[in-house]
């Protein structure tokens, strides 16, 4: 692999008091949550021009490791929620309160707490904002439920055994799709993956979501999803990395209907955990049980290329 860049690293003491598993940037990149098996999350502010952070609260409510975290788009508000082994799902809220000396203070409050599920939420993951304030969670149950805010309250629907075995990451579509709708007509869709090795693709109709494609290619647990943000107007592409140490690019052209090829990206040599596009969706970051890192960028030659990485 080749190495053309290099990764900019700044490290601080988190606080945490036992191993971190997911680190979430907000949408402005200047706040920064980290949840650990020490069973919080905890918020800081971020200078991205320095790299310097405030630590602004620790937020508990869950009583055991918190696996994952996410930021609802600001719009919303200063939201984030969490997801954990204790099988809940909590929102966090940020809110200013005036003292009775006039000082203002922020503070954080738990402002729901879902917990519909039998078994350990393990992924989180926030509609686009066009459709509302809306959350998606897979469990180790099997099921899948959408968390919706309307009229004032949390309105519950859930895919019942979507995985066989469990489901472990979640991730919605982009809101504009017009290779897969009519642009007069945008469809809400999300990816999971599961312990079944399957990736699957999901469709909201008549107020349910149902399996639209099921996408086979892994050997093993499918561990992290992720729909591309932004692949231009004539292309889809999800990224999905599992236990059996590959990632696919599934890609779908114009006029496919849902039909996706998959591409292999590389076999690494450990299990990957994780996979997340830039921004524009033209870079792939991947990491596994190695503790590395790799960027990833597909050129002209229609190669994807290895542009980064974090064992150089």
């Amino acid at each position: 692999m080749s190495s053309s860049a290099a990764f900019a690293v700044v490290t601080f003491d988190s606080g945490h008091q036992d191993m971190i598993h997911d680190a979430q940037m907000d949408f402005l990149g200047t706040k920064l949550a980290t949840c650990s098996c020490d069973k919080t999350v905890r918020v800081y502010d971020v200078n991205i021009i320095d790299g310097s952070h405030t630590f602004l609260a620790q937020l508990k409510g869950h009583e055991g490791p918190v696996w994952q975290v996410g930021w609802a788009h600001p719009r919303y508000g200063t939201m984030l929620a969490s997801c954990s082994f204790d099988r809940k799902v909590i929102f966090w809220k940020q809110t200013e309160e005036v003292k009775s000396d006039g000082r203002e203070i922020l503070k954080w409050n738990a402002t729901f707490v879902y917990e519909g599920h039998d078994s350990s939420v393990n992924s989180v993951c926030w509609a686009p904002p066009e459709w509302g304030l809306m959350l998606a969670c897979g469990s180790s149950d099997g099921g899948i439920t959408i968390l919706s805010f309307e009229n004032e309250r949390w309105e519950i629907r859930k895919i019942a055994a979507a995985h066989m075995l469990g489901c472990n990451a979640v991730s919605w579509a982009p809101a504009q799709m017009p290779s897969l709708d009519r642009l007069d007509k945008q469809v809400k869709r999300f990816a999971s993956g599961g312990c079944d090795n399957m990736v699957k693709i999901w469709r909201e109709e008549n107020d349910h979501f149902v399996e639209e494609a099921m996408l086979e290619g892994h050997r093993d647990w499918v561990r992290d999803v992720a729909w591309s943000p932004s692949a231009g107007l004539t292309k889809v592409k999800i990224a999905s990395c599992s236990q059996d140490r590959s990632v696919i690019i599934w890609n779908n052209k114009e006029g496919d209907g849902i039909s996706f090829t998959p591409e292999i990206l590389q076999r690494f040599d450990d299990v990957i955990w994780h996979v997340s596009w830039n921004f524009v969706g033209d870079v792939l970051a991947v990491s596994g049980g190695d503790n590395q890192v790799s960027l990833w960028k597909k050129h002209e030659s229609d190669k994807w290329e290895c542009i980064s990485d974090s064992s150089k």
